[in-house]
């Protein structure tokens, strides 16, 4: 008897808080915002690469032409903070038809150039004093913690318009968020490669010109909102 007196109670109890919960009504919508700006420096990976049959004298000569490279990039008065050698190889190469071994050397330098004026000069001193590949170049933006912020408050207010739409039909107005996610993905700047492949390998080229179309870079964030309905 007291077991089910207890039960009873519980149940009682229950019931009560379960009456006392109020559904609140909501909407939820997705934002998006988005930046464009024009990009202010770049990030080029330029590399020299040697073949030979003698892994001592490969290694030599892609030190004298990463040497040459060195000098070019001094020469433009980057901050030493702003280039530094990223890989370093030397690899043999077996060729079973010929049934002989060569080797492979490469080392690739990472250049943060933070004035594109100074861009066309770089890209034809680096070809000219021995880089045989540019790996990729990386527009981007010095302030991009900035436009990141405004990309946000962007998607905040498209998501607040967009509940206000839905909402307005209805006789409601939209009240306080509840939850907000943030969806935005890592912002990662796209390389262009053509273009610079192109160039590298016109060694024939001797006379100064402009070949740097940067364009604009698009910085996106993504939200999901929900909201109280009034």
């Amino acid at each position: 008897m007291k077991k089910a007196l207890v039960v009873l109670s519980m149940m009682f109890m229950t019931m009560s808080y379960a009456q006392e919960i109020k559904q609140v009504p909501q909407i939820s919508v997705a934002g998006e915002g988005k930046v464009k700006v024009v990009p202010d420096q770049a990030t080029i990976s330029a590399t020299v690469e040697t073949k030979g049959n003698v892994a001592k004298d490969v290694k030599k000569q892609n030190d004298q032409q990463m040497e040459a490279v060195l000098k070019v990039i001094k020469k433009m008065n980057l901050s030493p903070a702003d280039y530094r050698t990223q890989r370093v190889s030397l690899n043999p190469v077996y060729d079973y038809e010929k049934k002989k071994t060569s080797y492979n050397a490469t080392q690739t330098v990472e250049i943060l150039l933070r004035d594109l004026s100074q861009y066309d000069e770089l890209m034809e001193g680096l070809v000219n004093q021995g880089i045989n590949r540019i790996d990729n170049v990386i527009f981007q933006s010095s302030k991009l913690a900035q436009y990141q912020s405004e990309a946000r408050k962007l998607a905040m207010k498209d998501a607040k318009l967009k509940a206000e739409d839905y909402v307005s039909v209805l006789g409601q107005k939209v009240g306080k968020a509840m939850t907000i996610s943030d969806n935005s993905q890592i912002y990662q700047p796209q390389p262009v490669y053509a273009r610079m492949k192109t160039m590298a390998m016109d060694e024939s080229a001797t006379t100064t010109r402009e070949t740097l179309a940067e364009g604009e870079i698009t910085i996106t964030a993504n939200v999901s909102v929900s909201f109280i309905l009034e």
